[in-house]
């Protein structure tokens, strides 16, 4: 199988890391969690109490701002390092996700983050997932896809999501979040999060995970053998 960029965007919730995780374990590609360095930096700019909302916050915070990605041996899933310390539990938390749209509104913090990611994926065989990936990240890859859910599927995923890290939420708290979340992501200036015209809609709402990988891998074997 030729190796290609997957670029896969879609609403918070609707099964886009986790999917793309498993999709690039099944193809042996690399996977890029766009949505990891968002959180991690939201996460870096909160234990150094910069805001970045302030230019010499900013500024400052991306000098100090070290993101890297290890494999697990024990889980064999990747995890998130934010200056060399091991964050993924961290910044999968509520108090992450109510900070990240902030963060990610910020220009100079998104020309940083995609820099990064744009030289993650020159060698192809990558799938990334996020909110601009098909539309600002890899506007040429060769597979886009934008997946969906309702929004109560969304908040019912999240909640068991952080019940089994062990963190409580109420499905009203996190469905107001999920929306809040949407509102912001889809109307902000920089790189709003968008279908783009040639994007493949996915509709998760119905499917099993294991429906959703098995139709993302279908449309990869489409696509490299055309």
């Amino acid at each position: 199988m030729n190796k290609i960029v997957i670029a896969i965007d879609g609403y918070s919730g609707c099964g886009k890391s986790s999917t793309a995780k498993e999709v690039a374990k099944k193809l042996g590609f690399t996977y890029i969690d766009s949505g990891a360095m968002y959180r991690a930096t939201a996460l870096h700019f909160l234990n150094e109490n910069l805001s970045p909302l302030r230019a010499e916050d900013v500024e400052k915070g991306l000098k100090g701002l070290q993101i890297s990605f290890q494999l697990n041996p024990t889980t064999s899933q990747q995890e998130t390092y934010l200056n060399g310390v091991n964050v993924e539990n961290e910044i999968r938390t509520m108090r992450i996700s109510e900070r990240v749209s902030e963060v990610a509104t910020v220009k100079v913090i998104r020309t940083a983050l995609v820099a990064q990611q744009q030289q993650l994926g020159q060698k192809k065989g990558v799938v990334m997932d996020g909110r601009d990936i098909g539309s600002v990240v890899f506007p040429q890859a060769e597979l886009k896809l934008f997946m969906t859910a309702d929004v109560e599927t969304r908040a019912q995923r999240r909640q068991f999501e952080l019940l089994a890290k062990g963190e409580q939420a109420s499905l009203e708290e996190i469905k107001l979040n999920l929306e809040s979340r949407d509102e912001v992501d889809s109307n902000r200036t920089e790189s709003p999060l968008l279908k783009v015209s040639d994007a493949i809609e996915i509709d998760t709402s119905s499917l099993t995970f294991s429906e959703q990988v098995e139709q993302i891998i279908d449309l990869v074997k489409k696509v490299t053998l055309n």
